[in-house]
């Protein structure tokens, strides 16, 4: 870097300017029309004014594009994900909670992905969307094809344990994330059973995700984010 022989930034001692060349390049960049000197000229000011402030690392900008800060800070010196893909009677739930059971100031995390996503989902859209039928999923309760959550608010005694209900699990402190990727699959398969679009079905499901469950961009990627947070890996399937 060459330093300046008087001693001063060009951004002490033009602020305006910068400022105003800095916003015509963009402005000519993005209407195709910039000049080569412009560019150069703009381009100048900006590699200035860049070289006099502190840059971010590329790991830093990586993780300030991901967006959603999940699963956020967690608590203990134990921590596990449980990787639900397949709703297996529960068990990604079941499996959680006995993680839990001997170390209760550890944190459980619970990604539900692929045929685990139903999960998160609100009794009103497995009766309507006929989610127990379509995806050949038994109320322990009835014994025949689930039209509710088998897993949300269950009657005593329904589940292996009452303790493994989705909503017992989340007033433990259970982070739970739900794949968006799968939403939208699924939805769009199921949109004919409720008589709706595609499109109408997606936007009803993402408003009935269980409260306390976060919709995360995509599964695989809750799993990542849980293992980067320091947690181990459990097959929840």
């Amino acid at each position: 870097m060459i330093t300046p022989r008087l001693g001063f930034s060009p951004s002490a001692i033009f602020p305006s300017l910068m400022s105003n060349l800095m916003e015509e390049q963009m402005a000519e960049v993005i209407q195709g029309g910039a000049s080569p000197r412009r560019s150069f000229l703009g381009g100048a000011f900006v590699l200035a004014a860049g070289v006099l402030s502190p840059r971010r690392s590329q790991a830093e900008e990586a993780a300030q594009s991901d967006g959603l800060d999940w699963p956020g800070a967690l608590k203990g010196r134990h921590r596990q994900i449980v990787d639900g893909y397949a709703v297996n009677g529960g068990f990604p739930l079941a499996f959680a909670l006995t993680f839990l059971l001997p170390n209760e100031s550890a944190s459980a995390v619970v990604v539900l992905r692929h045929e685990g996503f139903p999960i998160a989902l609100n009794d009103a859209m497995w009766k309507k969307y006929k989610v127990g039928e379509a995806f050949k999923i038994i109320d322990p309760e009835t014994k025949a094809m689930a039209e509710k959550n088998p897993f949300l608010r269950p009657k005593a005694g329904v589940l292996i344990t009452d303790e493994m209900a989705l909503d017992r699990l989340l007033a433990r402190g259970v982070i739970f994330g739900a794949c968006k990727m799968a939403l939208a699959v699924q939805s769009e398969m199921l949109a004919g059973n409720a008589g709706v679009s595609a499109e109408e079905a997606a936007k009803e499901w993402t408003a009935n995700i269980v409260p306390g469950v976060t919709l995360i961009p995509s599964g695989t990627w809750g799993v990542n984010r849980a293992q980067e947070a320091g947690c181990t890996y459990c097959a929840g399937g």
